[in-house]
């Protein structure tokens, strides 16, 4: 199939395995439960399910192993920005071309929500799925991989790095370790918890998936700081040029636009170049790291 329609057919399990991992808006507490699905279903680029399934198809994940860990990945990233769009942190009104959570909704259930949905990713990783069921080891290391990447060392570490360093200027290398950290560590994540889903990946797998993720988390962040200052927010789905407003440092007020728009495609070629040792058999990572440099919102 096309990558299209691969995509396509991802992206609708995904939504329906969503919609099944998610609690109904009609159980208690029916409003928080409400404001859950709201913030998670019908919205986003899905870039982390959609790269988990790509890793998985490498070490033969079953589809529905990939479905728990690719929901559980979405349910974290969506708890991020929900918080992410509070007063306290980035004050913003509008995400995924809606409402934010705590505009539509009011601080407290934001606060509540992104909480909620922690629980929850890991709440669906140790759920009774084919492919993980009587495989403790392998749920344990999809447990640990997602805690890393969304705790101290990762990116609740590199949300902190980004509060702190507004109206400051930051080097290159400090700009580059706070993405890495802020963005890349759950795309890497994602990556790794797709290979890790399925039978055990060899040491030199893993080491050209984390080299592919690393090009490709610090890729996706580079055009992030592009499309903030070239795109409107009709595009975006949130509000343009506030990186800008805001004082924060990005790429683009560190080394320019051209420059920026050379790093993405540098950054591009870096990720293809780690996926030669799986030849045709990682065609949907390529095209993924295609798509995540050449999107427009």
């Amino acid at each position: 199939m096309t990558f299209e329609q691969w995509t396509r057919l991802v992206l609708d399990r995904v939504e329906s395995a969503l919609e099944h991992y998610l609690p109904a808006a009609d159980v208690l507490p029916a409003g928080l439960h409400d404001a859950m699905r709201y913030a998670v279903l019908g919205g986003g680029k899905r870039v982390r399910p959609l790269l988990c399934h790509a890793a998985g198809e490498l070490t033969g994940a079953t589809p529905e192993a990939l479905d728990a860990a690719a929901c559980a990945l979405e349910m974290i990233h969506v708890y991020s920005l929900v918080h992410d769009d509070m007063p306290c942190m980035d004050d913003d009104d509008m995400r995924r071309g809606k409402p934010t959570v705590h505009v539509k909704y009011d601080e407290p259930t934001a606060l509540l929500v992104g909480d909620a949905l922690q629980s929850q990713a890991f709440i669906t990783l140790t759920s009774d799925v084919p492919g993980l069921r009587d495989a403790a080891p392998r749920q344990a290391a999809l447990v640990r991989e997602l805690a890393l990447a969304s705790g101290s060392i990762g990116m609740a570490g590199g949300q902190a790095i980004d509060l702190a360093s507004v109206g400051r200027s930051l080097t290159r290398e400090e700009l580059e370790t706070m993405h890495r950290l802020k963005t890349g560590a759950l795309l890497r994540a994602s990556v790794r918890m797709g290979a890790l889903a399925g039978e055990t990946p060899a040491a030199d797998t893993l080491r050209a998936l984390d080299a592919y993720a690393a090009a490709v988390g610090l890729a996706f962040q580079v055009v992030d700081d592009i499309l903030d200052v070239t795109a409107d927010t009709a595009t975006l789905g949130k509000t343009a040029g506030k990186d800008a407003k805001d004082g924060k440092p990005t790429y683009v007020s560190i080394i320019g636009l051209d420059a920026s728009r050379a790093l993405a495609q540098q950054l591009r070629g870096d990720a293809h170049a780690a996926l030669e040792p799986f030849g045709a058999r990682a065609q949907r990572l390529a095209e993924l790291a295609d798509l995540v440099v050449n999107r427009v919102s």
